[in-house]
């Protein structure tokens, strides 16, 4: 079996991606003609042109105009579902899904159609896919932490439906620090928490999603690599870091593939876990994210399946369905 098709075949979960970020160029025309909703592009060609980004906010000036052809819960379950179909294409067998509601609810848009949209698709993707979810709701850092509150607060009459919180957006100026109070407010609730540190922001951001926040997983994290202190800890706490090769290289973390700290990362025994983040805007669903780290890095297959066994462990679901999922990699191995 080579690599291509082992990377295809082997039982995988994705724990980074927002699902906003899987609008196809195609899928944004399509819904906005819908919609009635007019942009600024003339052309599938022209918008795919668009996606030349030279920083995180670049690329989100983009992203949040895009999902402005979001409109009806339709909508939001057309565009989970077509996400989903891409993951069982690539034998992704658990999503957790991270959405933004203050981009839609900025916009007018209740939240109630945002959430029932996307966890509609979702659990049609359970019973018909085989695709078991987590839903993880994100705080846009870029708006007051008091909005955040204001989200949180709307997200109690769904309780049922989300299991974590997050932190994204912009990160240059918002450490994490900025959302302590509406994230101990979460965990009172009952929520985990996730956030996004040191993607573009430093080291210290990471410790403070650490220490302030108390995440279960730091999304991003590949700054870390800046802070040995850092690295040690993350080694021992076995914090994982849901790391987005593709998404680095087109918003300009890193240069090329081969310039990515990704490997000396997995070589110091953090745990990793490979993501595509915000596909449809940088060029590649999971598996191509794996295969641009083989290419780069030239992966072995235990490597990869190490890779698959640690998006398991790292996700929110219970033991027996770790194990079940990591048996099956195993099983993959052995072909």
């Amino acid at each position: 079996m080579d690599m291509n098709v082992f990377i295809g075949k082997v039982p995988k979960a994705e724990l980074h991606l927002h699902i906003e970020g899987t609008l196809e160029p195609e899928a944004l025309f399509r819904l906005a003609e819908r919609n009635k909703i007019p942009i600024k592009f003339d052309s599938v060609d022209a918008l795919k042109q668009a996606y030349q980004f030279n920083n995180l906010q670049s690329f989100l000036d983009i992203y949040y105009e895009g999902a402005g052809v979001l409109q009806k819960q339709i909508d939001f379950y057309d565009l989970t579902w077509a996400y989903l179909l891409k993951a069982k294409e690539q034998n992704v067998r658990h999503v957790e899904i991270f959405f933004d509601p203050q981009t839609h609810t900025e916009r007018g848009i209740d939240f109630e159609t945002v959430i029932n949209g996307i966890y509609d698709a979702l659990s049609d993707g359970s019973r018909n896919l085989g695709i078991s979810f987590c839903l993880i709701m994100c705080f846009l850092r870029h708006l007051p932490e008091s909005q955040a509150m204001e989200t949180l607060s709307q997200a109690l009459d769904f309780k049922d439906k989300i299991v974590a919180v997050g932190l994204d957006s912009s990160e240059f100026g918002h450490p994490p620090s900025k959302f302590k109070r509406v994230f101990d407010k979460a965990r009172q609730e009952g929520f985990l928490t996730v956030a996004h540190a040191g993607e573009e922001g430093p080291p210290e951001y990471i410790w403070e999603a650490l220490r302030e926040l108390k995440v279960q997983r730091i999304d991003h994290g590949v700054r870390s690599l800046e802070d040995p202190s850092l690295i040690a800890e993350l080694k021992r706490s076995q914090i994982p870091l849901t790391v987005c090769p593709l998404s680095n290289i087109k918003l300009r973390v890193f240069k090329t593939m081969q310039e990515h700290n990704f490997k000396k990362l997995f070589d110091r025994g953090l745990c990793l876990t490979v993501n595509s983040d915000d596909p449809a805007y940088f060029g590649g669903y999971v598996a191509e994210n794996y295969l641009a780290l083989q290419n780069a890095f030239q992966l072995t297959r235990k490597d990869i399946a190490q890779l698959a066994i640690n998006s398991f462990e790292a996700a929110f679901i219970n033991r027996d369905k770790k194990d079940t999922f990591i048996a099956q990699i195993k099983e993959t191995m052995a072909e």
